[in-house]
């Protein structure tokens, strides 16, 4: 008989970014985004940069994830993530910031070299950030934190 909830848990070197019984969960992976219901097969998996998206009952959930890995089994998923938050957590004006200072900053760095790749992964998590907050309805005005 299948599970009919999973166990998610969002643990990233700093903190414990949750636990909660679910109903399902969508992972971004390293190679595209995986959907995970009560029952999936046990699978390990690299994660990229993106959004986690769950639901709890009625109502969905976003968590931001970069980089790390996650552990999928029947009855559970285990997200071990470089850094991680929840959307309701992010600073909107914050992420805008630091999304133009890494636009400008990689216009600058030459293609290919390690200011290009660093600056090129604060883009990208200011971008994942600000998609996570918009989707809990924040706004430049109403930024939480």
């Amino acid at each position: 008989m299948l599970p009919e909830s999973i166990e998610l848990q969002i643990v990233t070197p700093e903190r414990h970014v949750l636990q909660e019984t679910v109903q399902s969960v969508e992972i971004p992976g390293k190679e595209g985004y995986l959907g995970i219901l009560p029952g999936h097969a046990p699978l390990i998996t690299e994660l990229g940069i993106g959004i986690l998206a769950y639901r709890k009952g009625t109502e969905n959930h976003f968590v931001t994830v970069i980089h790390g890995y996650a552990e999928v089994l029947p009855d559970r998923v285990i997200v071990l993530a470089e850094l991680s938050e929840r959307a309701e957590e992010i600073d909107v004006e914050r992420s805008r910031a630091a999304h133009d200072r890494a636009q400008a900053e990689l216009a600058k760095a030459g293609v290919g070299g390690d200011q290009w790749q660093r600056e090129k992964l604060a883009l990208d998590r200011a971008l994942v950030r600000m998609q996570a907050a918009a989707r809990t309805g924040a706004t430049a005005g109403g930024s939480h934190q």
